[in-house]
């Protein structure tokens, strides 16, 4: 138990330090304008930190496959309950300035649209996200978890994914429901409409369900299990690399809709960069940080929703990619103490509830039952 114990906090450190990332790179792709995010050191800096959404999904695999919720149901219903908390924060993203007329010209202007947008109001609701993402995965990977019990035969579902994905890309069958679907899954439309699809983005995930299934066969020995992502690591990006540097068209083509080739070869630095963290992290003992990042770490999804949407309704009141970095720097802090403080009171908001829906009967309402 000690060495689970042990995991988790390994893990939740790395979902906590992405909490405190995605604000930070989001906050500079909202508000810096192009020089300060392509020509300062701070902004190329910071638009590399937001190439590490394969470290959150090779983490959210191996917990995926540790968590104590071990049921096909519960995976399919979290699934779905992704999916929709995805929609609603683009509701809450888009449509609240829209509605009350505070969205930028120079926002609306980027998808080639001229105010009015009232028409476009369900495109901006659809977008796929992160959220989206991870929803749909789960509904293909709680069936991985549930019935394919051999580690290197998960590996080989998820290297599947990844060949496959240049092939499947684009696939649209022009019906309204089963499109948009379609488009999570496999849309090659960036930067105006799905940024993640499923495929590839979900090998990803299978990956870390690989690591997550050799962690319980190794009986959670955390040195053993970064070890092995190391040297897993080390041998994807040789693998990868070649394919990326030397046939890109195919293998990478882009961050978000990236080829077989490019899946493994960051899949490689992701492993990497994980048995670097847990190496530096190891030894460090329990501080005030740390409880920080466990805290961001147990909230990621609703601090997710919740830094996007007060990200997104700032543009109508500091502008929308004008700032110089310095300007930025001081909105990545802001934003960092806002959604720290929505989100403290949306736990005050839960914990009231809690304690109202588990109050003690009282004597006189028992005796009339």
């Amino acid at each position: 138990m000690e060495q689970q114990n042990k995991r988790i906090l390994t893990l939740d450190l790395i979902k906590g330090i992405s909490v405190i990332g995605m604000i930070i790179i989001h906050t500079l792709l909202v508000y810096a304008n192009v020089k300060s995010q392509y020509e300062t050191a701070i902004g190329s800096f910071i638009v590399f930190l937001g190439r590490g959404t394969s470290i959150f999904l090779i983490c959210m695999g191996i917990t995926f496959m540790t968590s104590s919720h071990q049921s096909l149901k519960s995976a399919l219903k979290r699934g779905v309950l992704l999916v929709f908390a995805g929609l609603f924060m683009n509701f809450m993203k888009f449509m609240i300035p829209v509605i009350f007329n505070f969205a930028p010209d120079n926002f609306i202007q980027k998808y080639g649209w001229h105010a009015p947008i009232e028409q476009q109001y369900v495109y901006l609701v659809q977008l796929g996200d992160i959220l989206q993402l991870a929803g749909m995965s789960l509904l293909f990977v709680g069936f991985i978890r549930e019935y394919v019990k051999n580690k290197y035969a998960m590996l080989a579902i998820g290297l599947f994914v990844a060949l496959i994905s240049r092939e499947v890309s684009g696939i649209n069958l022009d019906i309204p429901v089963i499109n948009y679907v379609l488009d999570l899954l496999f849309n090659t439309d960036y930067p105006a409409y799905v940024y993640f699809p499923v495929f590839p983005w979900m090998a990803f995930i299978i990956i870390g369900m690989f690591f997550g299934k050799w962690f319980q066969e190794l009986n959670y020995d955390i040195k053993q299990i970064f070890r092995k992502m190391l040297y897993v690591g080390l041998l994807f990006i040789a693998i990868g690399a070649p394919l990326v540097f030397l046939y890109g068209d195919y293998n990478y083509n882009g961050f978000y809709h990236m080829g077989p080739g490019g899946v493994i070869y960051f899949a490689g630095w992701t492993l990497f960069f994980l048995w670097l963290i847990n190496t530096i992290t190891a030894n460090v003992k329990e501080n005030a940080f740390m409880r920080v990042l466990r805290y961001c770490s147990k909230n990621l999804t609703s601090m997710y929703m919740i830094q996007w949407i007060l990200i997104s309704w700032g543009k109508g009141i500091f502008g929308y990619r004008q700032h110089e970095i310095g300007y930025v720097s001081v909105l990545i802090v802001f934003y960092i103490i806002i959604t720290f403080s929505v989100q403290t009171l949306v736990d005050l908001i839960r914990k009231k509830k809690t304690l109202i829906d588990f109050r003690p009967i009282s004597p006189d309402k028992t005796a009339l039952k």
